[in-house]
């Protein structure tokens, strides 16, 4: 399946540091996102060991590997050990930890596993979804009916995790698996750019940018992640902001 793809991280307006930390994998169509926490430096380690852990298990798959799902769980499970194991030893790491939330097209189905408050969206048809669940307080609240979407987005609490990386010596995954149709436009990003750039204006400037998905240019990704990015910024850039956009341009080839 053909692939157009284009990810950026920044620093943003305000972190003294960029915590968070992306992977783009053409080959084996693997895409990672991972937002950093803890410390003057904890977060910037968690995200890159994480990033470079699945970087290592994808390097050990062939390019026809027809077995290629298991290794979204096998590299956050072992990203988790990692990370907590180096937060027991060393004293200035201690509370260390990250998000993560990753993509993986095979045989026409995206594999989608994540923790924590990165997100993956869809859009298609002019619409956009969240497929992920984020593992926070807020989202807990969502679950249990306390309020609607748009109160959960003026929660003082709204940074506060329930699931993260490093934390503990096991972590569960939310893994599951969707069908993908022609021109599904998937985005991955960081809490840098939902919590300012909502949901509705992500969908209008990716619809302003490519009106017509069948038509899109690698350039056309590449502006969108960079206006994405902008637009996060321009709203005030107070955290790190990471993007990815990979466009599934065809079903069957």
């Amino acid at each position: 399946m053909p692939l157009l793809c284009c990810g950026l991280s920044d620093q943003g307006l305000v972190r003294k540091t960029n915590q968070d930390s992306i992977l783009i994998n053409p080959l084996h169509k693997c895409f990672v996102v991972a937002d950093g926490m803890g410390g003057h430096r904890g977060g910037d380690i968690a995200s890159q060991l994480t990033i470079q852990i699945f970087a290592d298990q994808l390097a050990q798959l062939k390019a026809d590997d027809e077995n290629k799902v298991p290794v979204l769980n096998r590299s956050i499970q072992l990203a988790n050990k990692l990370i907590f194991e180096k937060s027991q030893q060393d004293a200035g790491l201690e509370g260390m930890g990250t998000t993560v939330t990753s993509l993986l097209i095979h045989n026409s189905k995206a594999y989608l596993a994540n923790v924590g408050d990165s997100r993956i969206y869809l859009i298609n048809n002019q619409k956009i979804y969240q497929l992920t669940r984020d593992h926070s307080l807020v989202q807990e609240k969502l679950n249990l009916g306390i309020y609607g979407r748009e109160e959960a987005m003026m929660d003082k609490n709204k940074n506060i995790l329930v699931r993260t990386l490093g934390f503990e010596d096991s972590i569960t995954i939310d893994i599951f698996e969707y069908a993908i149709s022609k021109n599904d436009l998937f985005l991955l990003c960081s809490d840098g750019l939902y919590s300012k750039v909502y949901d509705d204006e992500i969908l209008d400037i990716i619809n302003q940018a490519i009106p017509d998905p069948s038509l899109c240019s690698a350039e056309d990704i590449q502006l969108i992640t960079k206006k994405l990015i902008q637009r996060a910024n321009e709203l005030g850039g107070n955290d790190n902001i990471s993007v990815i956009l990979a466009l599934a341009q065809s079903k069957n080839s």
